[in-house]
C-alpha cells in the first residue's frame, strides 16, 4: 500500500492571545491502547462539535492507538466537511526529531516558545494544548494520564466530551 506525504511545513497557529482559550478548536486526549471499538463514538463527537459548536480547528497527537483513531475519523470527517482543518501537534523541535506530515493534515504545530525538558515534552504538549482550545475529546475510562489530562482540562474550563461513557 503506499501512502503519500507531504514535505513538513510547521505552521505556528495563532490563537487570539496566549492564555486564551480557541472557541473554535478541538484537542484529544485518550489511553493509548484503545480499540476500534470507539470509533463510532469519537466521529459523533466530532460530528456535534462540527454541527452544533462550529469547531472547525482540530489538533491530535501522533502516539498510540487512540490517536490512529482519531485521526482516520478526522480525515473521515473532512470529506463531509471540508472546511475543517485537521494539524498534529508536535512535541518535539522538528529540527531535534524531523518528520514527515501524513496525508491528510493541514500542518503541524510545535507549541512551545522554548522547549521542555524531553521526559516532559508529551505532558507538557497536552497541558499547553488543553489550555488553549476550547473544546476536548476524551477517551479517559480508568485511571491514568488520560482521566488525569480530562481533570485539567475541567479545571481550565474547556467543554470535555468524554466518550468512554458511550463505549463498553
Amino acid at each position: 500500500m503506499l501512502f503519500s506525504y507531504r514535505i513538513l511545513t510547521v505552521i505556528l497557529v495563532i490563537f487570539a492571545e496566549r492564555g486564551e482559550m480557541n472557541q473554535k478548536a478541538c484537542f484529544f486526549i485518550g489511553h493509548s491502547d484503545a480499540s476500534e471499538r470507539v470509533a463510532p463514538a469519537v466521529f459523533s463527537a466530532i460530528e456535534r462539535l462540527i454541527s452544533e459548536y462550529e469547531v472547525d480547528q482540530f489538533y491530535v497527537g501522533g502516539y498510540g492507538s487512540f490517536d490512529r483513531i482519531v485521526t482516520a475519523e478526522l480525515q473521515r470527517a473532512k470529506v463531509l466537511h471540508p472546511g475543517i482543518k485537521l494539524y498534529l501537534v508536535l512535541p518535539y523541535h522538528p529540527a531535534e526529531r524531523p518528520f514527515l506530515l501524513p496525508a491528510g493534515f493541514d500542518g503541524s504545530i510545535y507549541p512551545f516558545d522554548v522547549a521542555p525538558p524531553r521526559k516532559y515534552a508529551i505532558i507538557r504538549a497536552n497541558e499547553l494544548m488543553i489550555r488553549e482550545c476550547g473544546y476536548l475529546i476524551a477517551y479517559a475510562k480508568y485511571v491514568g494520564k488520560a482521566r488525569d489530562f480530562t481533570e485539567y482540562a475541567r479545571k481550565h474550563g474547556a467543554a470535555v466530551f468524554n466518550i468512554a461513557e458511550e463505549v463498553e
